[in-house]
């Protein structure tokens, strides 16, 4: 029996596919019980620190090996977005008007993406200090660990096209 092989752009969209599909099957529930709410704020906290890990395993490795696969990297990052679009939507859910206009998890993934995209649209924004708290988190993240993230990948897979086409690596 022979294994099936996938492109490594193909493996990545099909790994983004299934953290999207993911993030609108996980349950958040509505209830406002105690023990909950502080089930998804350390659900919240171990998620930022998993997203933290792999993002920057996925970093170290392509500094370590310029020939690493970018697949796992561009999951990653895909994942630390979607993670914070699910955050803001638990916040939104479990403490109602710390956002307003943030209703639907597809108003969190906007929100997260104008959020990390720095353009700030200005219709969905924090109101409540729990919001403003994890947005101050968000946004640290975009700026150290995404941007990081992004870099690195940009950089690599202009190098693999420079070394395609046979130009050397500039100076």
């Amino acid at each position: 029996m022979s294994a099936i092989t996938v492109h490594p752009l193909g493996r990545a969209l099909l790994n983004s596919l299934l953290l999207v599909t993911v993030y609108f099957l996980v349950p958040t529930g509505h209830n406002h019980e105690t023990w909950e709410l502080v089930l998804r704020v350390l659900g919240t906290v171990a998620g930022l620190a998993l997203a933290i890990l792999l993002i920057v395993r996925q970093v170290t490795r392509q500094l370590d090996d310029e020939q690493a696969p970018l697949s796992g990297l561009l999951t990653a990052l895909v994942a630390g977005v979607l993670f914070f679009a699910l955050a803001d939507y638990l916040v939104a859910v479990g403490w109602p008007g710390e956002f307003v206009d943030l209703q639907t998890r597809i108003d969190a993934l906007y929100f997260a993406l104008s959020t990390l995209a720095t353009v700030g649209f200005g219709d969905v924004h924090a109101q409540g200090q729990v919001a403003r708290g994890l947005l101050i988190v968000q946004m640290l993240f975009n700026v150290v660990i995404i941007a990081t993230g992004a870099s690195v990948l940009s950089k690599q897979i202009a190098a693999r096209v420079r070394q395609r086409r046979g130009v050397p690596p500039p100076p």
